[in-house]
């Protein structure tokens, strides 16, 4: 089914993939620091709250909340175009590095925001490229435990509910971080962005719609789960 172009719902939460094409995106450490600083330049021009983060040989993946409509393209336009061009001329290549353009979708933040973050900073594990994931360097894990500060990352109300100080805050996420992820919910959501659908309650969705003045989900989908199935795509993201 084709996807509908990208659609934006004020104050409201986005889950975005980018994927490499057919090899690494990131070759040494120069790399990973350098597309760090096109993100954060990237986001603090286009008004763009970074929540999450990871940076995977091949994938990308932010838990992100735009200002405006026009936010999340402008911030992952320049973040692509500064990137490529630096990959390029270090490691002596040329062409792109990006398998197609990015994928992002409006989550319901109350039921997904958490599901998200958490699916975010655990996939370096998912992915098998480390056993815990404080052991990776390249995620907004050991930012939301109280191990490092990402100057960038604008942390959720909903973040800040997990408790009333911050180490509280980092311990209640060190405790959501050891629980089981329940792998539908985790194929839903990658599933839901790669197609670019609004992931959400029913009565979200419709809300959702509402606000953003259009159709944000296909009408055969509506009233009844999403069907979840596996994909090359999402494999490679997951």
């Amino acid at each position: 089914m084709a996807r509908l172009a990208r659609h934006y719902v004020p104050d409201q939460p986005q889950h975005v993939i980018l994927q490499g094409l057919t090899g690494p995106a990131f070759l040494d450490e120069g790399d990973y620091l350098y597309f760090l600083v096109c993100l954060a330049d990237a986001a603090r021009v286009a008004d763009l709250a970074v929540h999450a983060w990871v940076l995977m040989p091949d994938t990308v993946q932010l838990l992100v909340t735009p200002a405006y409509e026009s936010s999340v393209a402008m911030a992952m336009q320049a973040v692509g175009r500064r990137y490529v061009e630096a990959f390029n001329r270090r490691h002596g290549r040329r062409g792109t590095v990006w398998r197609g353009e990015y994928r992002a979708i409006v989550i319901e933040p109350d039921r997904y925001f958490m599901l998200a973050s958490q699916v975010i900073d655990q996939a370096p594990v998912r992915n098998r490229l480390v056993a815990e994931p404080g052991n990776y360097q390249w995620s907004s894990y050991t930012h939301h435990i109280g191990l490092r500060v990402d100057s960038f990352i604008k942390d959720h109300p909903l973040y800040r509910g997990l408790g009333n100080t911050p180490s509280e805050r980092h311990q209640a996420y060190r405790d959501l971080g050891a629980l089981p992820l329940d792998e539908r919910e985790v194929d839903n959501l990658l599933q839901s962005t790669l197609n670019g659908w609004v992931l959400g309650s029913a009565a979200y969705c419709e809300w959702a719609a509402q606000t953003a003045s259009r159709r944000l989900m296909p009408l055969l989908l509506r009233d009844r789960p999403p069907k979840v199935r596996t994909t090359r795509a999402l494999a490679q993201v997951d």
